[in-house]
Protein backbone atom coordinates (compact mmCIF):
# COMPACT_ATOMS: atom_id res chain seq x y z
CA UNK A 1 0.00 0.00 0.00
CA UNK A 2 1.31 3.45 -0.96
CA UNK A 3 0.31 6.87 0.31
CA UNK A 4 0.01 9.50 -2.41
CA UNK A 5 -0.22 13.19 -1.48
CA UNK A 6 -1.56 15.33 -4.31
CA UNK A 7 -1.44 19.15 -4.16
CA UNK A 8 -3.82 20.88 -6.59
CA UNK A 9 -5.24 24.37 -6.93
CA UNK A 10 -8.55 25.41 -5.38
CA UNK A 11 -11.93 24.85 -6.99
CA UNK A 12 -13.67 27.82 -8.68
CA UNK A 13 -15.02 30.44 -6.30
CA UNK A 14 -18.56 29.55 -7.36
CA UNK A 15 -18.03 25.82 -6.79
CA UNK A 16 -16.95 22.88 -8.93
CA UNK A 17 -18.57 23.12 -12.41
CA UNK A 18 -21.76 21.22 -13.10
CA UNK A 19 -21.60 22.07 -16.81
CA UNK A 20 -19.04 23.38 -19.28
CA UNK A 21 -18.97 25.88 -22.14
CA UNK A 22 -18.28 23.13 -24.68
CA UNK A 23 -19.44 19.54 -24.93
CA UNK A 24 -16.06 18.13 -25.92
CA UNK A 25 -12.44 18.87 -26.75
CA UNK A 26 -10.51 17.95 -29.91
CA UNK A 27 -8.99 14.48 -29.99
CA UNK A 28 -5.27 14.30 -30.74
CA UNK A 29 -3.41 11.15 -31.75
CA UNK A 30 0.16 12.45 -31.50
CA UNK A 31 2.25 15.49 -30.64
CA UNK A 32 4.27 17.45 -33.22
CA UNK A 33 7.39 15.47 -33.93
CA UNK A 34 5.62 12.16 -33.44
CA UNK A 35 5.77 11.65 -29.65
CA UNK A 36 2.73 9.72 -28.50
CA UNK A 37 0.23 11.10 -26.03
CA UNK A 38 -0.05 9.51 -22.58
CA UNK A 39 -1.11 5.87 -22.74
CA UNK A 40 -2.56 4.86 -19.37
CA UNK A 41 -4.37 1.55 -19.07
CA UNK A 42 -7.62 3.47 -18.47
CA UNK A 43 -8.93 6.82 -17.29
CA UNK A 44 -11.71 7.61 -14.84
CA UNK A 45 -12.59 11.09 -16.08
CA UNK A 46 -14.23 12.81 -19.02
CA UNK A 47 -11.73 14.80 -21.13
CA UNK A 48 -12.68 18.46 -20.96
CA UNK A 49 -13.65 18.43 -17.28
CA UNK A 50 -11.83 20.48 -14.64
CA UNK A 51 -9.27 17.97 -13.35
CA UNK A 52 -6.50 20.21 -11.99
CA UNK A 53 -8.43 21.49 -8.99
CA UNK A 54 -9.00 19.77 -5.66
CA UNK A 55 -12.38 18.29 -6.58
CA UNK A 56 -11.07 17.10 -9.94
CA UNK A 57 -8.37 15.03 -8.21
CA UNK A 58 -6.73 14.41 -11.62
CA UNK A 59 -9.29 11.64 -11.94
CA UNK A 60 -7.13 9.41 -9.71
CA UNK A 61 -9.20 8.45 -6.67
CA UNK A 62 -11.12 5.49 -8.10
CA UNK A 63 -7.96 4.05 -9.64
CA UNK A 64 -5.74 4.41 -6.55
CA UNK A 65 -8.25 3.47 -3.88
CA UNK A 66 -9.36 0.51 -5.98
CA UNK A 67 -5.82 -0.83 -5.62
CA UNK A 68 -5.82 -0.22 -1.86
CA UNK A 69 -3.67 2.91 -1.88
CA UNK A 70 -4.31 6.11 0.10
CA UNK A 71 -4.88 9.36 -1.78
CA UNK A 72 -4.78 12.72 0.00
CA UNK A 73 -5.72 15.75 -2.13
CA UNK A 74 -5.32 19.30 -0.83
CA UNK A 75 -4.64 22.88 -1.89
CA UNK A 76 -3.23 23.75 1.56
CA UNK A 77 0.49 23.61 0.83
CA UNK A 78 2.41 26.35 2.65
CA UNK A 79 3.65 26.58 6.22
CA UNK A 80 4.28 24.16 9.06
CA UNK A 81 0.56 23.83 9.82
CA UNK A 82 -0.48 23.09 6.23
CA UNK A 83 -2.11 19.82 5.22
CA UNK A 84 0.81 19.13 2.89
CA UNK A 85 3.33 19.52 5.72
CA UNK A 86 1.31 17.23 8.00
CA UNK A 87 0.78 14.50 5.39
CA UNK A 88 4.27 14.53 3.89
CA UNK A 89 6.30 12.58 6.52
CA UNK A 90 4.77 9.19 5.65
CA UNK A 91 4.08 9.86 1.96
CA UNK A 92 5.49 7.54 -0.70
CA UNK A 93 4.57 9.72 -3.67
CA UNK A 94 3.97 13.47 -4.02
CA UNK A 95 2.09 14.94 -6.98
CA UNK A 96 2.16 18.69 -7.53
CA UNK A 97 1.70 21.26 -10.30
CA UNK A 98 3.74 24.15 -11.69
CA UNK A 99 0.61 26.31 -11.44
CA UNK A 100 0.16 25.77 -7.68
CA UNK A 101 3.52 24.31 -6.66
CA UNK A 102 4.08 22.43 -3.44
CA UNK A 103 7.70 23.49 -3.01
CA UNK A 104 9.53 20.27 -2.22
CA UNK A 105 12.53 21.71 -0.40
CA UNK A 106 15.59 19.86 0.84
CA UNK A 107 14.17 20.07 4.37
CA UNK A 108 10.83 18.65 3.26
CA UNK A 109 12.57 15.83 1.39
CA UNK A 110 14.58 15.05 4.53
CA UNK A 111 11.36 14.96 6.57
CA UNK A 112 9.81 12.31 4.30
CA UNK A 113 11.87 9.11 4.68
CA UNK A 114 9.36 7.02 2.68
CA UNK A 115 9.26 9.41 -0.28
CA UNK A 116 10.45 7.80 -3.50
CA UNK A 117 8.62 9.57 -6.34
CA UNK A 118 7.72 13.20 -7.08
CA UNK A 119 5.41 13.72 -10.06
CA UNK A 120 4.70 17.03 -11.77
CA UNK A 121 1.21 17.25 -13.25
CA UNK A 122 2.37 19.28 -16.20
CA UNK A 123 5.83 20.42 -17.29
CA UNK A 124 8.59 21.98 -15.17
CA UNK A 125 9.83 20.40 -11.95
CA UNK A 126 11.89 23.26 -10.53
CA UNK A 127 9.55 23.44 -7.53
CA UNK A 128 11.39 20.28 -6.47
CA UNK A 129 14.90 20.74 -5.07
CA UNK A 130 16.41 18.60 -7.80
CA UNK A 131 19.85 18.49 -6.26
CA UNK A 132 18.39 17.21 -2.98
CA UNK A 133 16.27 14.72 -4.95
CA UNK A 134 19.41 13.39 -6.64
CA UNK A 135 21.27 13.13 -3.35
CA UNK A 136 18.35 11.19 -1.82
CA UNK A 137 18.00 8.84 -4.80
CA UNK A 138 14.46 9.96 -5.64
CA UNK A 139 12.72 9.75 -8.98
CA UNK A 140 11.20 12.95 -10.37
CA UNK A 141 8.91 12.74 -13.40
CA UNK A 142 6.71 15.10 -15.38
CA UNK A 143 4.32 14.78 -18.31
CA UNK A 144 6.57 16.03 -21.09
CA UNK A 145 4.85 17.81 -23.99
CA UNK A 146 1.41 17.52 -22.37
CA UNK A 147 0.89 21.29 -22.41
CA UNK A 148 3.73 22.59 -24.61
CA UNK A 149 1.38 23.66 -27.40
CA UNK A 150 -1.02 25.15 -24.85
CA UNK A 151 1.78 27.39 -23.57
CA UNK A 152 2.97 28.32 -27.06
CA UNK A 153 -0.55 29.46 -27.99
CA UNK A 154 -0.62 31.56 -24.82
CA UNK A 155 2.71 33.18 -25.76
CA UNK A 156 1.38 34.29 -29.14
CA UNK A 157 -1.75 35.65 -27.47
CA UNK A 158 0.33 37.67 -24.99
CA UNK A 159 2.60 39.08 -27.70
CA UNK A 160 -0.37 40.27 -29.72
CA UNK A 161 -2.11 41.61 -26.62
CA UNK A 162 0.90 43.76 -25.74
CA UNK A 163 1.81 44.98 -29.21
CA UNK A 164 -1.80 45.78 -30.17
CA UNK A 165 -2.57 47.30 -26.73
CA UNK A 166 -5.54 44.95 -26.33
CA UNK A 167 -6.08 45.02 -22.56
CA UNK A 168 -6.43 48.83 -22.17
CA UNK A 169 -8.73 48.89 -25.21
CA UNK A 170 -10.94 46.21 -23.68
CA UNK A 171 -11.02 48.15 -20.42
CA UNK A 172 -12.36 51.23 -22.23
CA UNK A 173 -15.27 49.12 -23.50
CA UNK A 174 -15.97 47.75 -20.02
CA UNK A 175 -16.01 51.26 -18.59
CA UNK A 176 -18.47 52.44 -21.24
CA UNK A 177 -16.00 54.47 -23.28
CA UNK A 178 -15.14 54.74 -26.97
CA UNK A 179 -11.72 56.30 -26.58
CA UNK A 180 -10.02 55.34 -29.84
CA UNK A 181 -7.05 57.66 -29.43
CA UNK A 182 -6.34 56.30 -25.98
CA UNK A 183 -6.52 52.77 -27.36
CA UNK A 184 -4.20 53.25 -30.33
CA UNK A 185 -1.55 55.58 -28.88
CA UNK A 186 0.35 52.45 -27.81
CA UNK A 187 -0.88 50.10 -30.57
CA UNK A 188 1.50 48.78 -33.25
CA UNK A 189 1.56 46.08 -35.91
CA UNK A 190 3.51 42.92 -35.18
CA UNK A 191 4.20 42.55 -38.91
CA UNK A 192 7.84 43.33 -39.72
CA UNK A 193 9.02 43.23 -36.11
CA UNK A 194 11.94 41.11 -34.95
CA UNK A 195 10.93 38.46 -32.44
CA UNK A 196 13.41 36.33 -30.53
CA UNK A 197 13.05 33.41 -28.15
CA UNK A 198 15.38 32.55 -25.31
CA UNK A 199 15.07 28.78 -25.46
CA UNK A 200 14.03 26.81 -28.53
CA UNK A 201 12.94 23.50 -27.11
CA UNK A 202 9.45 22.14 -27.63
CA UNK A 203 7.68 25.31 -26.51
CA UNK A 204 10.12 27.80 -28.02
CA UNK A 205 10.09 26.05 -31.40
CA UNK A 206 6.29 25.84 -31.32
CA UNK A 207 6.17 29.61 -30.70
CA UNK A 208 8.47 30.24 -33.66
CA UNK A 209 6.30 28.06 -35.92
CA UNK A 210 3.15 29.93 -34.90
CA UNK A 211 4.73 33.33 -35.43
CA UNK A 212 6.12 32.63 -38.90
CA UNK A 213 2.81 33.44 -40.71
CA UNK A 214 2.86 36.94 -39.12
CA UNK A 215 5.75 37.92 -41.42
CA UNK A 216 8.13 38.71 -38.59
CA UNK A 217 11.89 38.23 -38.41
CA UNK A 218 12.56 35.23 -36.17
CA UNK A 219 15.64 34.89 -33.96
CA UNK A 220 16.60 32.43 -31.22
CA UNK A 221 19.24 31.45 -28.71
CA UNK A 222 19.57 28.07 -27.02
CA UNK A 223 22.29 25.90 -25.50
CA UNK A 224 21.35 23.31 -28.16
CA UNK A 225 21.30 24.72 -31.69
CA UNK A 226 18.42 23.60 -33.88
CA UNK A 227 19.05 21.49 -37.00
CA UNK A 228 19.99 23.46 -40.08
CA UNK A 229 16.86 22.20 -41.83
CA UNK A 230 14.65 23.80 -39.15
CA UNK A 231 16.58 27.07 -39.33
CA UNK A 232 16.03 27.17 -43.10
CA UNK A 233 12.36 26.20 -42.86
CA UNK A 234 11.53 28.94 -40.35
CA UNK A 235 14.14 31.42 -41.62
CA UNK A 236 15.73 31.64 -38.18
CA UNK A 237 18.74 33.63 -37.07
CA UNK A 238 20.76 31.95 -34.32
CA UNK A 239 22.60 33.87 -31.61
CA UNK A 240 25.14 32.24 -29.26
CA UNK A 241 23.86 34.24 -26.27
CA UNK A 242 20.78 36.09 -25.05
CA UNK A 243 22.84 39.25 -24.68
CA UNK A 244 23.59 39.31 -28.40
CA UNK A 245 20.04 38.43 -29.42
CA UNK A 246 18.06 40.92 -27.34
CA UNK A 247 19.90 43.90 -28.85
CA UNK A 248 18.10 43.42 -32.17
CA UNK A 249 14.65 42.26 -31.00
CA UNK A 250 11.40 44.20 -30.75
CA UNK A 251 9.84 41.29 -28.85
CA UNK A 252 11.61 38.74 -26.65
CA UNK A 253 9.86 35.63 -25.36
CA UNK A 254 11.36 33.44 -22.64
CA UNK A 255 10.89 29.69 -23.10
CA UNK A 256 13.82 28.24 -21.13
CA UNK A 257 13.95 26.07 -17.99
CA UNK A 258 14.91 27.61 -14.67
CA UNK A 259 18.38 26.64 -13.46
CA UNK A 260 21.33 28.60 -12.04
CA UNK A 261 22.37 29.86 -15.49
CA UNK A 262 18.96 31.36 -16.26
CA UNK A 263 17.96 32.58 -12.78
CA UNK A 264 17.54 36.39 -12.92
CA UNK A 265 18.92 36.37 -16.47
CA UNK A 266 16.76 39.37 -17.33
CA UNK A 267 18.18 41.82 -14.80
CA UNK A 268 18.84 45.55 -15.11
CA UNK A 269 21.95 44.92 -17.21
CA UNK A 270 20.35 42.64 -19.80
CA UNK A 271 17.11 44.62 -20.02
CA UNK A 272 19.26 47.71 -20.51
CA UNK A 273 20.75 46.11 -23.62
CA UNK A 274 17.31 45.59 -25.17
CA UNK A 275 15.90 48.09 -27.67
CA UNK A 276 14.02 50.90 -25.93
CA UNK A 277 10.34 50.10 -26.18
CA UNK A 278 10.80 46.37 -26.64
CA UNK A 279 8.30 43.87 -25.24
CA UNK A 280 9.20 40.99 -22.93
CA UNK A 281 7.01 37.90 -22.51
CA UNK A 282 7.80 35.22 -19.93
CA UNK A 283 5.75 32.03 -19.63
CA UNK A 284 8.74 29.93 -18.50
CA UNK A 285 9.52 30.65 -14.84
CA UNK A 286 9.17 33.86 -12.87
CA UNK A 287 12.70 33.82 -11.46
CA UNK A 288 14.25 34.04 -14.93
CA UNK A 289 13.28 37.72 -14.82
CA UNK A 290 14.41 39.91 -11.93
CA UNK A 291 11.20 41.09 -10.29
CA UNK A 292 12.24 44.67 -9.51
CA UNK A 293 14.28 45.16 -12.70
CA UNK A 294 11.16 44.43 -14.78
CA UNK A 295 9.08 46.92 -12.79
CA UNK A 296 11.77 49.58 -13.12
CA UNK A 297 12.04 49.05 -16.87
CA UNK A 298 8.30 49.51 -17.34
CA UNK A 299 8.29 52.64 -15.20
CA UNK A 300 11.19 54.16 -17.16
CA UNK A 301 9.92 53.16 -20.60
CA UNK A 302 12.86 50.89 -21.38
CA UNK A 303 10.25 48.16 -21.79
CA UNK A 304 7.00 49.03 -23.58
CA UNK A 305 5.27 46.02 -22.04
CA UNK A 306 5.74 42.86 -20.01
CA UNK A 307 3.41 39.89 -19.97
CA UNK A 308 3.42 36.35 -18.71
CA UNK A 309 1.81 34.00 -16.26
CA UNK A 310 4.75 32.87 -14.13
CA UNK A 311 5.66 34.46 -10.81
CA UNK A 312 7.89 33.77 -7.85
CA UNK A 313 6.72 32.45 -5.51
CA UNK A 314 3.39 31.08 -6.66
CA UNK A 315 0.89 32.32 -5.76
CA UNK A 316 2.52 35.76 -5.37
CA UNK A 317 1.78 38.00 -2.39
CA UNK A 318 -0.82 40.71 -2.87
CA UNK A 319 1.86 43.42 -2.79
CA UNK A 320 3.99 41.82 -5.52
CA UNK A 321 5.05 44.73 -7.78
CA UNK A 322 4.05 42.89 -10.95
CA UNK A 323 0.41 43.24 -9.93
CA UNK A 324 0.55 47.05 -10.10
CA UNK A 325 3.32 47.95 -12.56
CA UNK A 326 2.28 49.81 -15.74
CA UNK A 327 1.78 48.27 -19.18
CA UNK A 328 1.68 44.65 -18.07
CA UNK A 329 -0.43 41.71 -19.17
CA UNK A 330 0.09 39.32 -16.27
CA UNK A 331 -2.27 36.43 -15.50
CA UNK A 332 -2.16 33.64 -12.93
CA UNK A 333 -0.17 30.61 -14.10
CA UNK A 334 -2.80 29.32 -16.52
CA UNK A 335 -1.07 28.92 -19.89
CA UNK A 336 -0.48 25.19 -19.46
CA UNK A 337 -3.66 24.19 -17.67
CA UNK A 338 -6.40 24.65 -20.25
CA UNK A 339 -9.08 21.98 -20.03
CA UNK A 340 -7.54 20.22 -23.03
CA UNK A 341 -4.09 20.27 -21.41
CA UNK A 342 -5.54 18.94 -18.15
CA UNK A 343 -6.88 15.86 -19.91
CA UNK A 344 -3.39 15.13 -21.22
CA UNK A 345 -1.41 15.76 -18.05
CA UNK A 346 -3.96 13.89 -15.91
CA UNK A 347 -3.66 10.89 -18.23
CA UNK A 348 0.12 11.22 -18.10
CA UNK A 349 0.17 11.25 -14.30
CA UNK A 350 -1.91 8.09 -14.29
CA UNK A 351 0.48 6.46 -16.78
CA UNK A 352 3.45 7.34 -14.55
CA UNK A 353 1.68 5.95 -11.47
CA UNK A 354 0.66 2.77 -13.26
CA UNK A 355 4.27 2.16 -14.27
CA UNK A 356 5.65 2.95 -10.82
CA UNK A 357 3.15 0.86 -8.91
CA UNK A 358 3.57 -2.07 -11.32
CA UNK A 359 7.36 -1.91 -11.14
CA UNK A 360 7.64 -0.99 -14.82
CA UNK A 361 9.96 1.66 -16.27
CA UNK A 362 8.56 5.16 -16.69
CA UNK A 363 8.99 6.31 -20.27
CA UNK A 364 12.33 8.06 -20.74
CA UNK A 365 10.98 11.42 -21.92
CA UNK A 366 8.96 11.80 -18.69
CA UNK A 367 12.00 11.45 -16.44
CA UNK A 368 13.83 14.35 -14.79
CA UNK A 369 15.65 12.34 -12.13
CA UNK A 370 15.69 8.54 -12.16
CA UNK A 371 16.72 6.97 -8.85
CA UNK A 372 19.04 9.88 -8.14
CA UNK A 373 20.50 10.39 -11.63
CA UNK A 374 19.48 12.99 -14.18
CA UNK A 375 17.62 11.30 -17.02
CA UNK A 376 15.35 12.04 -19.96
CA UNK A 377 14.25 15.66 -20.14
CA UNK A 378 16.21 16.35 -16.94
CA UNK A 379 19.53 15.31 -18.50
CA UNK A 380 18.78 17.66 -21.42
CA UNK A 381 17.99 20.67 -19.22
CA UNK A 382 20.05 20.39 -16.02
CA UNK A 383 23.54 19.55 -14.78
CA UNK A 384 24.33 17.37 -11.78
CA UNK A 385 25.73 19.42 -8.90
CA UNK A 386 24.22 22.60 -10.34
CA UNK A 387 20.48 21.88 -10.41
CA UNK A 388 17.83 24.18 -9.02
CA UNK A 389 17.42 24.77 -5.29
CA UNK A 390 14.83 27.51 -5.80
CA UNK A 391 12.29 25.65 -3.69
CA UNK A 392 14.25 26.56 -0.58
CA UNK A 393 14.17 30.26 -1.43
CA UNK A 394 10.41 30.09 -1.93
CA UNK A 395 10.04 28.81 1.63
CA UNK A 396 12.22 31.62 3.00
CA UNK A 397 10.25 34.17 0.97
CA UNK A 398 7.02 33.08 2.66
CA UNK A 399 8.54 33.19 6.13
Amino acid sequence: MAKIVCVLYDDPVGGYPTSYARDDIPTLDHYPGGQTLPTPGAIDFVPGELLGSVSGELGLRKFLEGLGHILVVTSDKDGVDSVFERELPDADIVISQPFWPAYLTADRIASAPRLKLAVTAGIGSDHVDLQAAMERGLTVAEVTYSNSISVSEHVVMLILSLVRNYIPSYQWVISGGWNISDCVERSYDLEGMTVGTVGAGRIGTAVLRRLKPFDVNLHYTDRHRLPESVERELRLTFHPSAELMVRVCDVVTVNAPLHPETEHMFNDALIGKMKRGAYLVNTARGKICDRDAVARALESGQLAGYAGDVWFPQPPPKDHPWRAMPHHGMTPHVSGTSLAAQARYAAGVREILECWLDGRSIREEYLIVDNGRLAGAGAHSYSAGDATRGSNEAERFRQ
